[in-house]
């Protein structure tokens, strides 16, 4: 009896400890500066393929869910900080590369990418395979990817030049003190203009739950090289290998390949829904892993189980998140878009020119990859790839 009874404080204090505003806030944050800086160019990717509103509202239902089960499952499975998101770089060679391809061909280019993941990941060889290509070309390729969401800010002050303008102020001013911030305040300030100036569609949101939508994949081998190839390497390079360091910066060793298979995992089974794409999250990640979420960095892993929890809330509701960024302003979408890659925009240009023997295979590789052509159906990306790949060969043997 007695024994019971000294059981039950020492259970409740576990419990309470799972509550701790710490853990809560830090998950809570990661999750909104996900949301916040880059939800907007998943929608592009989806509206690129033609994705229906339902489609949009299982797109966000897949990946919040899916995010969710990842990000909870493997921080309480080895008790680390893990805390996956979805390719914000991937979305954006979407955006551009399913330009004219049907809904289902798209699905077909995210359950190839997540087999290859997952293929890599099973057999340990994803860093390995990173290795064959210079940083430069890949940081090339990412550059001429995203050069057009850069350019699209700029161009969205055209039209809405208080707006826009307003926002790059406020992105410049936070940046300065808090970069964390600066994303999310720019939002911020971009809905209050929207209000102010009558630009918010608040008629059409929907507060209701997300309804999965399945769309059987079509297999297009001009897809699956010209978007599927570039689409694996750019989530690959950007996002798996950053949230690697991140995870080594901070002294957690965690089993690498086994956690990049299981979103490759994840990915072939949210892919039909819309889950395009699942990968370790880097600066989100950050969040959940610093001194201020918990003193014990072995308590620290709570605040991912939580960003887990609140991935999955946000994925039941995703018809209202959905929703909610349709009643935006389409300048207000370009312009958030645009200053959420403004730093991976110039860490990509800075990481394609800063050596000097691959200078010029990665301009190539931007150029041609910035350029939108298209070569027997096949997009640009791939052929920056190559051609930057077979001028970076050539130079070498020359060298040699």
């Amino acid at each position: 009896m007695s024994s019971t009874h000294l059981s039950r404080p020492g259970s409740l204090q576990r419990l309470l400890s799972w509550f701790q505003i710490s853990h809560m806030s830090a998950g809570l944050i990661a999750v909104l500066v996900g949301y916040t800086s880059s939800a907007a160019i998943v929608f592009q990717a989806a509206q690129a393929a033609g994705a229906s509103t339902a489609e949009l509202g299982s797109w966000m239902w897949s990946l919040g869910i899916g995010l969710g089960l990842l990000s909870a499952g493997l921080s309480l499975r080895y008790k680390i900080p893990i805390l996956t998101a979805w390719s914000t770089p991937g979305a954006a060679l979407l955006a551009t590369g399913l330009l004219g391809l049907p809904m289902s061909q798209a699905v077909g280019i995210f359950l190839f990418s997540s087999l290859l993941t997952t293929i890599c990941g099973l057999s340990g060889s994803f860093q390995k395979l990173m290795q064959y290509m210079p940083r430069s070309i890949a940081g090339a390729m990412l550059g001429g990817i995203l050069l057009r969401f850069g350019l699209d800010l700029f161009g969205a002050m055209q039209t809405q030049w208080l707006l826009c303008l307003s926002m790059f102020i406020v992105f410049l001013v936070v940046r300065q003190w808090s970069p964390r911030y600066a994303v999310p305040l720019a939002l911020v300030a971009g809905v209050t203009i929207a209000a102010l100036q009558g630009l918010l569609k608040m008629d059409i949101l929907s507060w209701t739950p997300a309804t999965p939508v399945l769309v059987w994949p079509e297999f297009s081998w001009t897809a699956l090289i010209g978007v599927g190839i570039p689409f694996f390497i750019v989530t690959m390079s950007s996002q798996n290998i950053p949230g690697v360091a991140v995870l080594k910066a901070h002294n957690y060793d965690a089993p690498n390949s086994t956690v990049i298979s299981w979103t490759g995992i994840i990915g072939l089974v949210f892919g039909p829904f819309g889950g395009y794409a699942y990968n370790l999250a880097a600066i989100s990640a950050a969040l959940c892993m610093t001194p201020e979420v918990d003193a014990d960095p072995r308590q620290r892993y709570r605040a991912s189980v939580w960003a887990g929890i609140f991935y999955f809330a946000a994925g039941i509701f995703g018809a209202t998140v959905v929703s909610l960024f349709a009643a935006f302003p389409t300048e207000l979408i370009a312009a958030i878009a645009g200053l959420a890659l403004l730093g991976t925009i110039g860490n990509s240009i800075h990481m394609a020119l800063e050596a000097p023997d691959t200078r010029d295979a990665a301009l190539v590789t931007f150029l041609t990859t910035a350029s939108g052509m298209s070569l027997l159906n096949i997009g640009s990306a791939f052929w920056g790839l190559v051609f930057g790949m077979a001028m970076y060969l050539i130079q070498k043997r020359k060298v040699s």
